[in-house]
């Protein structure tokens, strides 16, 4: 394999991998979404399209043309601009008119099966980056205390059974009881919802569904969500080890020490 495409949505991760995909001698070929991508990718890569949410035969035929046969999709797609911002080509039309909902996991593994019949393999995000998963423990100097780490399990099952009905991937709990759960505005909003009901010392979890397809839409935190719990007066940050995409780690630990944050990564 000497090309890998590239299916970018915002954030960094299009650029980790870019760099990560140039340093083992991979050529990117990427599609880039407008008003989703980072422009500076363009610097990054071999080649690059913009398109806009839902065009699925220029994303095609693009890879086709540059011979790519493998691809990745790195980065996040704003849920809410499902209903906004997508311009879906006849191609795509007919892929969502197989689906009886467009939830994550399915919309994404029916136009994955789409670009398959064209010959297009879709890997893990992380095939290039195994070091970015979480690994397991308390990764702060301060420990979760046994209120906490109640908490943390409580927050696990519920995070772990809205994982199995496709609705989102994170919960903010405090004292046995639900403060929010993540649904499509995507986890900051679902933090800042639990943050103003619990006031303070809330737990933020965060873990891949039961049945999560590891080529696409993992969990994913880093400084920005350590960022938002020290606003909002959250207490910890409990993790899926293994199954979590972290972005700057070291910083990220450096913030949360600061701010007496804990983060911890379970199985």
């Amino acid at each position: 394999m000497k090309r890998i495409g590239l299916i970018a949505g915002s954030g960094q991760f299009p650029g980790i991998f870019s760099k990560a995909a140039g340093e083992r001698g991979l050529k990117v070929y990427a599609v880039a979404h407008v008003g989703e991508t980072d422009p500076r990718l363009e610097t990054f890569v071999e080649a690059i399209r913009w398109v806009k949410i839902g065009q699925l035969k220029q994303l095609i035929a693009f890879f086709k043309e540059n011979g790519v046969r493998d691809a990745v999709l790195a980065g996040a797609i704003t849920k809410t601009k499902m209903f906004s911002g997508v311009m879906p080509d006849l191609r795509a039309l007919k892929v969502l008119a197989t689906m009886d909902h467009t939830q994550d996991d399915g919309l994404l593994r029916a136009f994955a099966g789409e670009m398959e019949k064209e010959g297009i393999t879709i890997r893990p995000s992380t095939f290039l980056l195994p070091e970015l998963l979480a690994k397991r423990g308390c990764w702060t100097r301060r420990k979760p205390t046994k209120t906490e780490m109640a908490d943390v399990r409580f927050g696990w099952r519920i995070v772990k059974e809205i994982g199995r009905l496709d609705i989102g991937q994170s919960v903010v709990v405090r004292g046995g009881s639900v403060m929010a759960v993540e649904a499509i505005d995507g986890t900051d909003a679902t933090i800042r919802r639990g943050g103003k009901l619990g006031k303070e010392k809330t737990v933020v979890v965060k873990a891949s569904k039961p049945d999560q397809d590891m080529r696409f839409d993992m969990p994913a935190v880093g400084v920005r969500t350590i960022k938002i719990m020290r606003d909002v007066g959250a207490s910890v940050l409990a993790v899926e080890a293994g199954k979590t995409v972290v972005f700057d780690r070291e910083e990220m630990i450096a913030l949360a020490d600061q701010s007496g944050i804990v983060i911890i990564a379970i199985e």
